[in-house]
């Protein structure tokens, strides 16, 4: 698997990323991992085209 690196995150955003992890019981990295997967795939079904997503 490939590996990167988030740099410049600010403290608040590291907080709540924490936080969030330790309520679902779960790593920062993992809980990060989870988040990007989570907001790729919603991504993937939105319409390409902006002219077809206004219909």
């Amino acid at each position: 698997m490939a590996s990167t690196t988030i740099r410049n995150l600010d403290a608040h955003t590291k907080a709540r990323l924490r936080v969030r992890a330790a309520h679902r019981q779960r790593s920062m990295e993992e809980e990060a991992r989870n988040i990007l997967r989570t907001a790729l795939a919603e991504n993937d079904s939105a319409p390409r085209n902006l002219a077809a997503a206004i219909g």
